[in-house]
């Protein structure tokens, strides 16, 4: 069955051990994944890729039906899921394995989804879709915010903000953490104080390092990354700034191919694209291919996974995928 994200504060009601979380607004998955599921079961919570699970998938089943480490009702989240994840769900469901609830995380589906279709028409599993959140969603998030911490901040402050956080709400979270904490002995935050908090705007930003890397502007790339001091922490935030604007960069290539007006794509985007980067964001487009762009977010996803196992590396890593994507012949392996 579908649950639509304004029926979520239903979820309780419903008696459902399978979940399918899917779409672009990971921050908003997240949220829910945290408030329904994680906090019901505390430490009773295993975290899976799919990549794991399917490399080791008859043991996986094993270890379900002998109850091995399920000895009381467990959650399993299962991230970066696939179509290939359907196969698992089908198998406990018709071995009728008890005790276990399994939410799988997966990016945008489209309707012909085999996975999608069977949690949307099955009366024993449900599908949530999430889509990016809008510019009103966001100021109402920001706007609570500001009002529960007592801070007075004008709108034209709070719509900075929003734009800034570019459609997520972990980014507008992140940016709230940091004006929660810059706040705490002040009771007015001005646009300029803003300006200086979130995303290094007196420097050269994440947002801009990316920009750049996906102009294929190498010799502007070298100089930003050179120009910055980033930390091991920063390199989680460039991924995810990266995965942000591919996925755009995706959607316009796609918009442009069907209706071969790149003008009129841009214009009409959602969320939209504000005209200090509609130059830039041409530019993106005449460097990339469908097949390239859909390559990049896997390899996004694999990098972050491997700069998790490698956190002392992690800078050389991020530099050496950047300035890899910023070529104008990509050859970036893993």
């Amino acid at each position: 069955m579908i649950i639509k994200n304004y029926e979520l504060k239903k979820l309780n009601d419903y008696h459902v051990k399978f979940y399918l979380l899917y779409g672009e607004n990971a921050g908003h998955k997240n949220q829910v994944i945290e408030e329904y599921f994680i906090e019901k079961f505390l430490n009773n919570t295993y975290r899976y890729e799919e990549s794991e699970i399917l490399k080791n998938y008859e043991h996986f089943i094993s270890n379900l039906l002998n109850k091995s480490f399920f000895e009381e009702k467990k959650l399993i989240i299962i991230q970066r899921s696939s179509e290939k994840i359907l196969k698992l769900i089908e198998e406990i469901i018709n071995k009728e394995i008890k005790d276990i609830t399994i939410v799988i995380n997966c990016e945008p589906l489209d309707k012909k989804s085999k996975i999608r279709n069977f949690f949307e028409k099955n009366k024993n599993t449900i599908c949530i879709p999430f889509y990016q959140d809008e510019l009103k969603t966001l100021n109402y998030l920001a706007n609570s915010f500001f009002k529960k911490k007592k801070i007075s901040v004008s709108q034209e402050t709070i719509n900075l903000l929003v734009e800034r956080c570019r459609g997520d709400r972990i980014n507008l979270k992140n940016e709230l953490i940091k004006i929660e904490n810059f706040s705490k002995n002040k009771v007015k935050i001005s646009s300029e104080e803003i300006l200086k908090l979130t995303n290094l705007a007196e420097n050269y930003n994440v947002s801009e390092l990316i920009d750049n890397c996906l102009s294929k502007n190498l010799s502007r790339t070298i100089n930003i990354l050179n120009e910055n001091n980033y930390t091991d922490d920063d390199c989680i935030l460039i991924l995810r700034t990266m995965s942000i604007k591919a996925k755009r960069l995706l959607k316009l290539i796609k918009s442009i191919e069907s209706s071969d007006n790149l003008e009129k794509a841009i214009s009409n985007f959602k969320p939209p694209i504000f005209w200090k980067e509609k130059e830039i964001v041409k530019k993106q487009v005449q460097n990339w291919t469908i097949k390239d762009a859909k390559k990049l977010i896997y390899q996004i996803n694999e990098v972050e996974i491997l700069i998790k196992k490698n956190s002392l590396n992690s800078l050389n890593i991020i530099s050496d995928f950047i300035l890899n994507n910023s070529n104008k012949i990509n050859n970036y392996s893993l």
